[in-house]
């Protein structure tokens, strides 16, 4: 079957799907990465305004790949029946020259099926390294009563870039959009019986302003060390309520490796995929939709030997993170990298004594994040170039930063943007940041790429790598 013989029939089985939820009297289509409202109401010859009521569609400029839409006055068309899931799984690694009807035949199934018990949208959307659930054997479970995962969406496969930036405020919406952005981070900080309702005006201001959402969701130290287990419960419950306010993205804590923001002592990968398990859960179970990103660490060589009480080298981190099978749970590995001296094609001469670390260099950095974790892609949740230029001295904490110039910055973040969308496997670059301006021991305004007296040069620089 060819690929184009294999979408129109992958079109009919979501249809059929459909259907069974409900849509009955009227057509659905799947939208697809190019598509607009505009292009697609010209495609079934309906008007823009049908098309945005039948949805109760708010942000006619907000619409995301892989959302079912009711086509009004359309007839659904005939499809195939529903394949029957099997109750037992194993499972597969695709490989290069992997096709999901291939792969069907060899487990003695049919690619309908394959296709829905792996919420697989499009058929050609399979990447190398990708674990797919095939009929074979029971499926994991997560234990402890939670949501069997077997139950659950499994992580989103790839998808296109994306950029973004982290804001402390809607200020400078109209700049990140002409820089190129489509989403916006912000940080929150949970607390027991904290109600993530409280963020839902956030998460529709973003949307009106056309941005997705992405949350990196922290909490309190104590609490985690107090009663783990029924913490990841309720984190996970808080994350889950977010997603159902429509948060496009989360990511599962912030550098979870130190102490810093990880109770010392209890600090290991294997403690933190156990967060995540239950997070992924939640989350997938309020909205399949919403991104899972993992907690990106600090990058570091800091620890003697890999791991302390205080906390664990990057490396060594994800790796407890892998054995742990982190990977099941998570759409996209999180990264930070804002410890660049030098520009993101240089692998060496990092104005440092360390200057033979990974952690100094762009590419190194990609480079063992990817093979740490083969298939899966990397969302940046932070990335940025520190200049004191227009505020004075830096710290001595980011004295290797001291001479970057704020033409430096701009060109920098271009060019690793530029990078990132050549590689194929960069889901989201999310700069840090866009508008800070606290500047002292940890320079924050330094980052930002909106400079004292409001210019933004990076906006350009981005624009144009964009183009």
């Amino acid at each position: 079957m060819n690929r184009s013989s294999v979408r129109l029939t992958m079109l009919c089985f979501l249809l059929t799907l459909a259907l069974a939820a409900g849509v009955s009297a009227q057509g659905v289509y799947v939208t697809q990465p190019d598509d607009t409202l505009f292009s697609i109401a010209r495609q079934f010859g309906v008007t823009l305004d049908a098309l945005i009521a039948a949805n109760n569609i708010t942000n006619p400029a907000l619409i995301h790949a892989g959302v079912t839409l009711v086509i009004p006055g359309q007839e659904a068309p005939s499809a195939p029946g529903a394949p029957t899931v099997p109750s037992e799984y194993g499972s597969y690694t695709v490989v290069a020259g992997d096709t999901l009807g291939d792969i069907a035949a060899r487990f003695n199934t049919d690619y309908f099926t394959l296709a829905q018990i792996n919420n697989i949208v499009n058929p050609d959307l399979l990447y190398i390294g990708q674990v797919l659930k095939v009929p074979g054997a029971p499926p994991a479970t997560t234990g402890g009563g939670d949501t069997p995962i077997a139950n659950l969406p499994p992580p989103a496969a790839g998808s296109g870039f994306a950029l973004g930036g982290q804001a402390f405020g809607f200020g400078h919406v109209d700049a990140m959009r002409g820089a190129g952005m489509s989403w916006v981070k912000f940080q929150l900080r949970y607390n027991g019986g904290t109600d993530a309702s409280g963020e839902a005006g956030q998460i529709q201001q973003a949307h009106n302003s056309g941005l997705n959402i992405l949350f990196s969701v922290i909490g309190d130290h104590n609490q985690l060390r107090n009663n783990p287990q029924q913490f990841y419960r309720d984190y996970a419950a808080f994350l889950g309520s977010l997603a159902s306010h429509g948060a496009n993205g989360i990511e599962v804590w912030n550098e979870q490796n130190i102490e810093r923001e990880w109770p010392n002592g209890f600090i290991s990968g294997s403690n933190y995929t156990d967060m995540l398990r239950a997070a992924y859960a939640a989350i997938k179970t309020a909205n399949p939709g919403t991104l899972v990103i993992s907690g990106a660490p600090s990058p570091t060589g800091y620890f003697q030997g890999g791991c302390q009480a205080g906390g664990c080298n990057d490396d060594v981190f994800l790796r407890q993170m892998a054995a742990a099978g982190a990977a099941n749970y998570m759409d996209c590995l999180g990264i930070h990298y804002n410890s660049g001296a030098v520009p993101p094609t240089a692998r060496s001469g990092a104005p440092v004594g360390s200057s033979g670390h990974y952690t100094w260099y762009y590419p190194t950095m990609v480079e063992l994040y990817r093979s740490l974790f083969p298939g899966k892609q990397l969302c940046f949740t932070e990335i940025g170039y520190v200049s004191p230029e227009g505020y004075g001295s830096i710290s001595s904490g980011f004295a290797w930063g001291a001479n970057t110039t704020v033409a430096q910055q701009a060109e920098w973040l271009a060019t690793a943007v530029r990078l990132a969308r050549g590689s194929g496997i960069v889901r989201l670059f999310i700069v840090w940041n866009i508008d800070a301006t606290h500047y002292s021991s940890d320079p924050q305004a330094g980052y930002a790429i909106i400079r004292p007296g409001g210019g933004c040069p990076a906006c350009g620089a981005l624009a144009a790598a964009m183009q």
